[in-house]
């Protein structure tokens, strides 16, 4: 299936392409202050709909993980990096995406702070 998803002002617009059977609840520093649930996808599965002009990228700690926000409205819809075995890897905010109903999504939680 696939959906659409975008910042709250929508200069950052984007589909993704995969079969949404839950997200992921992570409790690292940025993680929970940003309230994200992550669907991870390949990262050739996600594609941008808008230019990027107002895509932010944020890193920090091992500087691993590209955390994408819109620099008009604050909300961070993605992220971009690799899994452990080296593949890209897209890290979707499903609360992002148009049309899902978050109580229907398994959610898992997963402790990012003893990484």
């Amino acid at each position: 299936m696939v959906y659409q998803g975008s910042c709250h002002c929508g200069n950052i617009r984007f589909d993704v392409e995969g079969a949404l059977e839950g997200a992921l609840s992570c409790n690292c520093s940025i993680c929970q202050r940003k309230g994200s649930l992550l669907w991870f996808v390949p990262r050739d599965h996600f594609h941008l709909a808008t230019s990027g002009e107002q895509v932010g990228t944020y890193t920090f700690n091992r500087h691993v993980i590209k955390h994408k926000f819109c620099q008009v409205c604050g909300v961070a819809p993605y992220a971009e990096g690799v899994d452990p075995k080296g593949n890209a890897m897209a890290a979707i905010n499903i609360r992002c995406l148009e049309g899902i109903d978050l109580d229907a999504i398994l959610i898992t939680h997963y402790s990012g702070r003893d990484v």
